[in-house]
């Protein structure tokens, strides 16, 4: 171990100091892992400066160094996030946390990162957050208890809001990671909580679970719960989500067929079976029960139908109030996230908003990290702080222990440009429109999305020519 030569006595008890690399081993644009003390942390070189911050990905602990670094933040190779890498500070979902940050020295060639000892084995750090003041009357009531309403409160509390903040949920739990519904079995609620309850009483955040908002009246600025009760807000975001929807043919009430919505929804069996491209015309059963087709037996004490059949808006309770919704029933919203109604926004799956990418065409994108990215926008134009929704969508999900990214919106795509071989499971896939690339896909291709989001959300337009050239230099992989 390698002490830092001009240290004091009191400052090298308290830091661990290593030399990581000489001066000269990085050039701009590019970082390193390295090890200081045990460890690990994501060395960077940006304009001809060193920082370093922690190594993983505050969302799923992915290694950031694999990632796709553009100016001064790093975006995680999996699902996304991104992090300002002179700062630590999330950027952009999803996620919730910042990364820890390290003190840089370069000197006479070498370079010394430092470590307080007493977050010496911290990965992710919480961004300073105020409390409620008890004397301060105003209200911001986030009726719903996704991700939305999570990063709205805690960006409120992040930028000295300090009034009362409501997160209303109708389920049993407080706001909770529900992808991993999708994606593993038997899951403890316990493992898949976002925050606990201490850190909610800690900053002031009330969370009323297993209560639902059934009408909104924004002349007297309270809404109506299904017990009855009024409570008031000053300032209200819809981020109710979308519901299952349900399946409109005979048999959809058979016991056995199974909605995933909640955590009480777990997918418990492996032996599952795919039927694409056909749509359920009647669910056949004897005895209220689901029975197996007859050339396709289900061995097991019981046989059940998981049926994926969309999502349908959570918007019903907003019929009377004014607020404009599309012919989907989805909440219109601005690049602010506002609505129609003063003092009323919207987040979420539930919305409908301009998307910066498509030449501000307004879409629904259902994916957890633009929820984040929603939340956070609506907190920051609630404290008048005017910023836009600029996020570029960025999706993923798991199939029998493969890890799909995919990125940008490729809705009216007319062509998809493979590089790699699909049938070997290893592939980037560029979709086409208008001679322009509007989203990528790729299966064991990493970073390659990660770079594509990154590109997109500078701005920068990439070509067919591009997507076709078999030279993909341009993607710095």
């Amino acid at each position: 171990m390698n002490r830092h030569p001009e240290l004091g006595q009191s400052e090298e008890q308290e830091e661990v100091t290593g030399v990581v690399c000489q001066e000269a081993d990085l050039e701009d644009g590019q970082m390193r892992e390295v090890t200081v003390g045990d460890q690990k942390v994501l060395l960077v070189r940006t304009q001809g400066q060193y920082s370093a911050v922690g190594s993983q990905c505050s969302h799923y602990n992915a290694p950031l160094v694999k990632g796709a670094l553009v100016g001064d933040r790093v975006r995680c190779p999996f699902h996304g996030a991104c992090f300002n890498v002179r700062t630590g500070d999330i950027e952009e979902y999803p996620g919730l946390d910042c990364l820890p940050i390290y003190r840089v020295k370069v000197e006479d060639g070498k370079v010394y990162v430092s470590i307080n000892k007493k977050s010496l084995t911290l990965t992710k750090r919480v961004k300073k957050m105020c409390s409620m003041v008890p004397d301060i009357k105003h209200t911001v009531l986030l009726v719903g208890g996704g991700p939305a309403s999570l990063v709205c409160a805690e960006t409120l509390r992040q930028n000295c809001y300090q009034g009362r903040v409501i997160i209303i949920t109708k389920d049993t739990y407080p706001p909770f990671d529900k992808p991993k519904l999708s994606k593993a079995m038997n899951l403890d609620v316990s493992s898949i909580l976002l925050r606990s309850g201490d850190f909610y009483q800690q900053y002031g955040i009330e969370v009323w679970t297993q209560k639902e908002v059934v009408s909104v009246n924004p002349a007297d600025k309270t809404v109506k719960l299904s017990d009855g009760a009024l409570q008031h807000y000053d300032q209200l975001l819809v981020s109710t989500g979308c519901k299952a929807r349900p399946l409109n043919c005979p048999g959809g009430d058979l016991k056995g067929v199974k909605l995933l919505q909640s955590y009480e929804d777990m997918l418990e069996e492996h032996n599952v079976k795919f039927y694409m491209n056909d749509a359920i015309t009647e669910i056949r059963g004897e005895h209220s029960k689901v029975t197996p087709p007859v050339d396709q037996p289900i061995h097991g004490p019981e046989t059940k139908a998981i049926c994926f059949s969309g999502v349908i808006p959570t918007s019903d309770f907003l019929t009377g109030s004014g607020v404009k919704l599309d012919s989907r029933k989805a909440v219109i919203v601005d690049k602010f996230m506002r609505t129609n109604i003063p003092d009323v926004f919207s987040a979420g799956d539930v919305t409908t908003f301009p998307l910066t990418i498509r030449g501000d065409q307004r879409v629904n994108v259902g994916h957890w990290q633009m929820s984040q990215a929603q939340g956070r926008v609506a907190a920051l134009n609630m404290l008048k702080k005017p910023t836009k929704i600029e996020s570029v969508p960025f999706f993923w999900t798991v199939l029998l222990g493969k890890s799909i990214r995919y990125t940008g919106y490729g809705e009216g795509y007319t062509e998809i440009i493979f590089k790699g071989k699909v049938e070997e499971r290893k592939f980037l896939a560029f979709y086409i429109k208008d001679e322009v690339v509007v989203a990528a896909a790729s299966l064991m291709f990493d970073p390659a999305v990660a770079r594509i989001a990154e590109l997109m959300a500078t701005g920068q337009v990439l070509t067919k020519a591009q997507a076709q050239a078999d030279d993909l230099s341009w993607l710095q992989m």
